[in-house]
């Protein structure tokens, strides 16, 4: 999504990487791609020049003539789209199409922006640096370049749309190519609600030329290939001809109002949200289904441009959607003479910011190893207490595998369902309220302008796993324990309650019951989360799976590394089996980890274990061999990455997957340790 800050952000970091490019790397920067930092950085080594490289020659005139005579049927099936799109009312004034081969020399222009001389000029990497063609050929796919992502200044404000055109054989042959200037700053923004459909457009104008190069190479059957061309022609006048067919196929409610309220149009997806028939939506007004006290007729009114959530009122039914309202004002008179809503269900809302927010509950109970009496044992009550809808409580020592119960009781309960999960240890009290209960807009200071969902509301229609329950600040058990026995909850800065529906899963390594004696924690939340408990055993006392669980974590990295599985020696096993394992199958996987890097010769033998095995002891026990500078937090991340990039062969993102860290983190460090990349 184009925002200020984004651009600002990017334009920040293009402006010190063209005055220090040997000491800014753009890959550190999170709102700049990798595909086009990286092409930043080939554009500086091949020396191009950011300031005056835009018409840069390439192809002679003698070598331009055979690229028009070799594209000729290219160029002839393209063209008369290209004028198709020119002519339609769809984009404001300002845009160019550009016709590319795959060296990126003009072949067709069309459009109202300044050109470029299409004789002899040709844009990529090599002549221009970074910019959509280059980027969309080498990932053979549709992307878009915001203005200051190009290498060259004087694109900073374009907006680049590029469409690779693919023969049979999957070759990329040459590209489409929309530029749009960036009007982001401007008041009217109806344009700007648009450019999210520029890619799209131009990816059904690329598979339409795609598609009639096909026919034309078959030779056959003409007739059909002109009809399939009328069909691509007349689906790209549905998708760009009016503003109800341009947003016919999106999955969202689409309303195009007049000041007074009265809808001119609207999509399908609307016309099913409201129930009514296509030939009946001129005759109704937005009003009828806005409750008496709703703001959305005084906003459209007024010209304001804001997101906002508010019940719809269909018939005997009230729904909540989150509806953003969009003015389209005369461009002389600045007055409104329109207003185009989007309007999307607060489930699905919550939905994809859960897919985006929340945990992957990726394991079931077959993923639960260990062949004990005491594991199966558990198992078999997680089993049963999962066709329940009453709350879990899981008890156990760190590292026995909580987590994992959580998400194989969601999967066999609810797989369907969203699962939330939240570590009520790690996070600041300060933000564990607005993070389970989420807030309104402008509730506090730096809450985002539309405020935001709770985890308990994201948790709707699926599971709420709250792990170190025993963390919870006092002051907020009350709150939970409100939501619990109430199934509602109010955002911080709300009116009103919203209805949820979810299965509390918790889970603790602390003695609840003890803190309950102590006043440490609320007798009735106690009783509340701990309908079915489900204690989990520690490794100690399950030392028969130490074994299966050994050769499964061994087996399972190495095939995840793509590496032999080195034999362990019975020596090795020994000892993994004597030591007593405070930090339980947690701390034994991490131990096999550094135990299968350690391997000589594919051997895991005594030698490969970590040296508080050996010394029978905790990790962070003094060892006689260390020295303090060798516990210091710098040398352990300094080997750590060092082994990282060694498995990874050097590569960026494959070192920080195996580190857990992100990629940005990665080369801060680096930098940071002096590390050569």
């Amino acid at each position: 999504m184009i925002t200020q800050e984004r651009i600002d952000n990017i334009l920040r970091w293009k402006e010190k990487f063209l005055n220090e490019p040997h000491s800014v790397d753009p890959r550190e920067c999170d709102d700049i791609s990798n595909e086009v930092a990286e092409s930043w950085l080939r554009s500086r080594d091949r020396g191009i020049d950011p300031y005056n490289s835009m018409s840069k020659p390439y192809p002679n005139s003698k070598e331009h003539t055979e690229k028009i005579a070799n594209n000729r049927p290219l160029i002839e099936i393209t063209k008369p789209l290209m004028e198709k799109f020119q002519d339609m009312a769809v984009l404001p004034s300002g845009f160019i199409l550009y016709l590319c081969d795959y060296t990126g020399a003009f072949l067709l222009q069309a459009g109202d922006m300044v050109r470029v001389p299409t004789e002899g000029v040709a844009w990529n990497e090599g002549t221009i640096g970074t910019c959509a063609h280059t980027i969309c050929m080498e990932l053979k796919k549709p992307i878009q370049i915001l203005g200051p992502e190009h290498y060259c200044v004087g694109l900073h404000n374009i907006v680049g749309s590029a469409a690779p055109i693919m023969d049979e054989s999957g070759k990329v042959i040459a590209s489409i190519i929309l530029g749009q200037p960036i009007e982001y700053r401007l008041e009217g923004e109806y344009f700007n609600n648009f450019l999210s459909h520029t890619l799209g457009l131009i990816t059904a104008l690329a598979k339409a030329i795609e598609t009639q190069l096909k026919l034309n190479q078959t030779n056959e059957l003409l007739t059909e290939s002109n009809s399939n061309l009328i069909k691509v022609i007349h689906e790209l006048n549905t998708t760009m001809g009016t503003l109800e067919t341009t947003l016919e196929v999106m999955d969202e409610g689409i309303i195009t109002l007049d000041p007074s309220g009265r809808i001119i149009n609207m999509n399908r997806e609307a016309t099913r949200i409201f129930k009514i028939r296509p030939e009946e939506k001129s005759h109704k007004n937005i009003n009828e289904f806005l409750h008496t006290h709703s703001q959305v007729a005084a906003l459209i009114t007024a010209g304001k441009s804001v997101d906002i959530e508010e019940n719809l009122v269909i018939g005997n039914d009230e729904q909540p959607y989150i509806i953003n309202i969009r003015p389209v004002l005369n461009k002389k008179t600045q007055q409104i003479e329109a207003a185009v809503l989007r309007l999307n269900h607060v489930d699905k809302v919550n939905a994809q910011a859960a897919n985006r927010t929340g945990s992957i509950a990726t394991y079931s109970f077959e993923c639960i190893i260990g062949e004990s009496e005491e594991i199966k044992k558990a198992v078999s009550i997680a089993r049963r207490f999962a066709t329940s809808s009453e709350n879990v409580l899981l008890m156990g020592e760190s590292g026995t595998g909580k987590e994992l119960f959580a998400q194989a009781i969601h999967n066999h309960s609810c797989p369907l369902g969203p699962f939330m999960a939240v570590n009520c240890a790690a996070m600041p009290r300060e933000l564990i309220e607005s993070e389970l209960f989420g807030y309104e807009g402008g509730s506090f200071t730096g809450a985002e302008r539309t405020g935001r969902p709770g985890k308990i509301e994201l948790a709707h229609g699926g599971t709420l796993f709250l792990d170190e329950i025993g963390d919870m600040p006092l002051e907020l058990q009350a709150v939970l324990l409100r939501s619990l026995e109430d199934k509602q909850i109010m955002r911080i800065g709300g009116r009103r309650y919203k209805k949820v529906d979810f299965r509390l899963i918790a889970a603790t390594n602390k003695n609840l019951f003890k803190m309950v004696k102590e006043r440490q924690y609320r007798e009735d939340l106690y009783f509340r989360l701990s309908v079915l408990t489900i204690t989990i055993p520690s490794l100690r006392n399950r030392k028969n799976d130490i074994d299966v669980l050994s050769q499964y974590f061994i087996k399972n990295y190495c095939q995840k590394q793509g590496w032999k599985t080195p034999k362990i020696t019975k020596g090795a096993l020994r000892k993994i089996q004597e030591y007593e394992w405070p930090g339980n199958v947690r701390q034994l996987q991490n131990a096999l980890i550094y135990a299968v890097n350690s391997a000589h010769n594919d051997v895991i033998d005594t030698d490969s274990l970590p040296q508080y095995i050996l010394l029978d002891s905790s990790p962070f026990q003094d060892e006689p061999n260390f020295t303090t500078d060798s516990l210091s937090l710098e040398h352990l991340e300094k080997n750590a990455i060092k082994t990282a990039l060694l498995h990874a062969k050097n590569s960026i993102p494959d070192a920080a997957k195996l580190l857990g860290i992100s990629r940005s983190t990665l080369y801060r460090k680096l930098k940071d340790y002096g590390f050569e990349y």
